[in-house]
C-alpha cells in the first residue's frame, strides 16, 4: 500500500477514534473503490485520489454531530472538507489540485445527481458508499433495486450490486 495512503488512513483512525463502526465503514468503502477502480481502469493518479477521498468521505461526521447533532449528508459535505485539507496539508506532498479534487469529491459524495457527476471517480465512490451502507444498514431488497436503477453506472459495481445483494446463494 502506499505510504501516503496509510498516513491518510491513520489520520482518519485518530480522528474516529473510539468509533469503530466509521473506521471499518471508511475502509470499506476505501476497498470497493480500490477494487471497483482497479476493474474500470482508472489511471494511477486517479485511482490513488479516489482512495485518499473514500478514506476521508465520512471525516466530517463527528464535527456535524457536534455542531449540527446530525449527521445528514449535507451537513458532512460542508464539514468534511475543511478537516480533510488540514490532514493533506499536514501529511504534505499533494499538489494543490490533488487536494482540491479530494475536497471536491469529499464535499459532493451525498449528491447524486448525474448532471453533476464530472467523472468516473466520482461515480465509484459512490458506489462503493452505497454498496457499504446498504449492507450496514440491512437495505430491504426494493432499497437495493432503487438503488441499482438510479445510483450504478460501471460494469463493475453493477456486477458487485448484483451479486452481493440481489443474487440468491447456492
Amino acid at each position: 500500500m502506499n505510504r501516503k495512503l496509510t498516513e491518510v488512513i491513520q489520520a482518519a483512525v485518530e480522528i474516529d477514534a473510539g468509533d469503530p463502526k466509521h473506521i471499518q465503514h471508511f475502509l470499506k468503502v476505501q476497498s470497493f473503490a480500490d477494487y471497483i477502480s482497479s476493474r474500470e481502469n482508472l489511471p494511477a493518479e486517479t485511482s490513488f485520489l479516489l482512495e485518499v477521498s473514500a478514506i476521508l468521505h465520512d471525516i466530517g461526521i463527528h464535527a456535524c454531530e457536534e455542531k449540527y447533532h446530525s449527521t445528514a449528508g449535507h451537513y458532512q459535505e460542508i464539514e468534511g472538507p475543511p478537516i480533510a485539507r488540514q490532514i493533506l496539508d499536514d501529511i504534505g506532498g499533494f499538489t494543490e489540485a490533488q487536494i482540491e479534487r479530494v475536497l471536491f469529491l469529499i464535499g459532493h459524495h451525498h449528491t447524486y445527481d448525474s448532471k453533476q457527476i464530472d467523472g468516473l471517480d466520482y461515480q465509484i465512490l459512490i458506489e462503493a458508499d452505497f454498496l457499504v451502507n446498504l449492507y450496514e444498514d440491512h437495505a430491504p431488497e426494493s432499497a437495493v433495486m432503487s438503488a441499482r436503477d438510479k445510483i450504478f453506472k460501471t460494469n463493475t459495481g453493477l456486477s458487485l450490486i448484483e451479486q452481493m445483494f440481489l443474487s440468491k446463494s447456492r
